[in-house]
């Protein structure tokens, strides 16, 4: 980690602009550093980030009292920057980030239909997650809505929502889902085509928004922890771990070193489990049918062992606040490292069929491609952002434990195509199991789970993990009872469906589901 080494320089940005610090707290929000703004200041401080190199990483919002306090976070080099201002309820506006950050934008069309705040200079007023479902003027995430709503009516068909037109000669629509033919979320797109030639692709997401903002106030730590997990069902043990991890730096609370690798071990296998289907369906969408049976069959293995030694195929609620819900035994211990060398060995095999395949490298190679310099832009992270040159690990460049005393290796290519994506998928993989063979071989005897304070002290805090999909950013606030009072949990899926807009230009409508496949971005992570 840097060590904010870089923050002099923001902080000279900041004055050049004319934009005022109004306090510099370096522990209210760790490990974050905060940064107190006037309201009129917000745009510039965003302005002078992107100067600075910054990432800008994700928004929310806060009312309290009489009050909306507004926080955005941004990352550099691996050391995170929370920037804190505040609005009246009355007259809530600030400046938007999006001219700055193009990745900011839905997330502040959220923050706009969810609490009322207006985005000045923002360069789409269309609603986002108001799906019909509310009144103009009642913003659901405002402490006077209550959970159950306020009418027990069916929402009205969104089905005047303003899709961009593209206008041309022999251009013409296809509408896809939002109801799909398997098992996938809801999800909408507009394609605008000539031809086979994708022209503009548009989504509409939000059809499975939970209210899982307005489901967690009020929640005690455990409930909240349960709910975590539920945000994406894929990455349960990721958003719980940054869940958790956020309430303990809040109530002040030591994860024994025992927990911590067994977190670490969860994520992992979460991480493998789900690559090793993504590379498995993204080579059924090009049919090539017999890496898509061994690769099922090999997350089916794997996942059947999730449940005969943590209790759960999915690790459902294996994270709890302190620590984790059952310790490992010596033979579950053993069974892991087991099925860690035939795994390994079975991709020896598996991975140089993948790589000798002309017809799937015609299909994966050149398809798809998202630059590394739209990337950067739109803040993609995780192995999308690594397969187009974004070189960031919070394992590797934060350093968390149990991560900051093992060897991290990051995979990172440039070629930003499908077939990278593959490929980062099949690297993290083997990297993964490198990771679990040194947790298991080193894991620390003790407890595994921490006293939980019966009175814990009001507080904040900010959970950062790496999920398989890329960084989560969990944001949680306790009440005096120990309560959560506000919880945002921002899934790396925000980024990278804009991505998939993205990348498909210029490609053909019939490589839509391949593109889509090897972004795999959450429906759910997204439709909070």
């Amino acid at each position: 980690m840097s060590r904010f080494d870089w923050l002099p320089g923001y902080l000279a940005c900041l004055r050049d602009e004319r934009v005022i610090v109004r306090r510099h707290d370096t522990l209210q929000l760790a490990p974050a550093q905060s940064l107190a703004l006037d309201a009129e200041d917000w745009g510039g401080a965003a302005r002078a980030a992107a100067a600075c190199g910054c990432r800008w990483a994700g928004v929310w919002a806060d009312e309290e009292a009489d009050r909306m306090t507004v926080r955005a976070c941004l990352e550099y080099r691996g050391d995170y920057l929370v920037l804190v201002t505040e609005v009246s309820p009355a007259r809530p506006v600030l400046a938007s980030h999006t001219p700055h950050y193009p990745g900011a934008d839905r997330l502040e069309r959220h923050l706009q239909d969810m609490f009322g705040i207006a985005l000045l200079d923002h360069p789409d007023s269309r609603r986002w997650t108001r799906h019909r479902a509310w009144p103009e003027h009642v913003f659901p995430l405002r402490n006077n809505f209550p959970l159950a709503g306020q009418a027990p009516r069916r929402a009205p068909a969104d089905s005047d929502y303003p899709f961009e037109a593209v206008l041309g000669s022999g251009v013409y629509q296809i509408p896809v889902g939002p109801v799909h033919a398997g098992i996938i979320e809801p999800g909408h797109f507009r394609f605008h085509a000539v031809g086979e030639d994708v022209l503009l692709l548009e989504e509409r997401l939000g059809f499975v928004h939970k209210g899982i903002e307005k489901l967690a106030v009020g929640r005690d730590p455990a409930g909240l922890a349960r709910l975590a997990g539920r945000v994406s069902g894929d990455s349960t043990v990721a958003h719980g771990w940054a869940a958790c991890m956020a309430m303990e730096r809040a109530a002040g609370v030591d994860v024994p070193p025992r927990a911590l690798a067994l977190r670490a071990v969860l994520a992992e296998r979460e991480r493998i489990a789900n690559h090793l289907g993504d590379i498995g369906a993204i080579c059924n969408d090009v049919a090539f049918g017999f890496a898509h049976m061994q690769f099922s069959r090999l997350r089916e293995d794997w996942q059947r062992l999730n449940q005969a030694v943590f209790g759960h195929r999915l690790l459902m609620d294996r994270v709890v606040p302190g620590g984790v819900c059952g310790d490992l035994t010596h033979a579950g211990r053993e069974l892991l490292q087991r099925q860690l060398r035939g795994l390994a060995r079975e991709l020896d095999e598996l991975l140089p069929i993948l790589d000798d395949h002309p017809s799937l490298e015609d299909r994966l190679a050149g398809t798809g491609i998202l630059g590394q310099d739209i990337a950067r832009r739109l803040g993609v992270v995780g192995y999308a952002g690594k397969a187009s040159g974004v070189d960031y690990d919070l394992r590797r460049d934060h350093r968390y434990a149990p991560y900051d005393r093992l060897e991290v290796e990051s995979p990172c290519l440039t070629a930003g195509d499908v077939a990278a994506r593959v490929w980062i998928r099949a690297d993290e993989i083997r990297h993964a199991l490198r990771l679990l063979e040194q947790l298991l071989e080193q894991l620390p005897e003790g407890p595994v789970t921490a006293v939980w304070p019966a009175a814990p002290a009001a507080g904040e805090g900010l959970g950062l993990v790496e999920g398989w999909r890329g960084e989560i950013v969990s944001y949680i606030r306790l009440g005096a009872d120990g309560r959560v009072l506000r919880f945002f949990p921002r899934d790396p899926s925000w980024f990278s469906w804009p991505a998939l807009e993205r990348l498909i230009d210029g490609n053909i409508v019939a490589d839509f589901p391949v593109c889509n496949k090897s972004i795999n971005a959450s429906y759910s992570g997204h439709d909070l």
